[in-house]
């Protein structure tokens, strides 16, 4: 290799660098993170979204293409590994053109076939829509106890939790039952995560009595 074919692979290294750099710097970031491929998919949909100013129309579109993938016919093709990309993105293509949907939506769907990952759509569409409800100051909470919540412990709940936001943010709670955690509660609140289930605390004492 000579000096010159040296020069042209730091120049290509430089400028590719520099796009780097450029597209990062131009991104705008979500209210909160969600990792994942998915997530990464999402931010850049936000971004996009957040900079044509259509967050509300695509939160919209990506409700119906949740509707899409999970229609019978179209799921056979899309989500199957054996179907050529092309032919997945030309079933996904006209049903997308039917719903009328923005070339935002239709741009993600385009990459996501062209990257092999299609079968991620329903992730990216829920990473979006965590987006978009932090966007909004919702606090999203799930809470799973053995067994229904009743009025007034549920009640007692929401105060509690309600002590974790920060202004301007509404709590919006979501309350799940497993018998399988025998007792107490598992809390999943925004990004925080606090297992106080007696299944959990059982495993615990186990491996304590057996350490010892």
């Amino acid at each position: 290799m000579n000096f010159s074919d040296n020069n042209r692979l730091r120049m290509h290294a430089t400028v590719r660098q520099f796009s780097t750099s450029v597209l990062r710097q131009a991104l705008i970031r979500p209210p909160i993170d969600v990792y994942g491929v998915g997530g990464r998919y999402a931010t850049a949909l936000f971004s996009a979204a957040s900079k044509q100013k259509k967050l509300e129309q695509v939160e919209k579109e990506m409700r119906t293409l949740s509707a899409l993938i999970k229609d019978p016919k179209l799921s056979s093709i899309v989500m199957n590994p054996h179907v050529k990309r092309s032919l997945k993105l030309k079933f996904f293509g006209d049903a997308m053109t039917k719903a009328n949907l923005s070339p935002i939506s239709v741009n993600l769907i385009t990459v996501l076939a062209d990257n092999g990952r299609l079968t991620l759509t329903a992730d990216v569409v829920g990473a979006f829509a965590k987006m978009m409800s932090a966007h909004r100051g919702e606090v999203i909470c799930t809470v799973t106890t053995a067994h229904p919540l009743d009025e007034a412990n549920l009640a007692e709940l929401k105060v509690a939790l309600n002590g974790f936001l920060a202004k301007g943010e509404t709590l919006i709670l979501e309350t799940k039952s497993d018998a399988s955690i025998l007792g107490g509660m598992i809390v999943s609140i925004g990004d925080k995560y606090v297992d106080m289930s007696t299944k959990t605390k059982i495993h615990k004492l186990t491996k304590i009595i057996r350490d010892s």
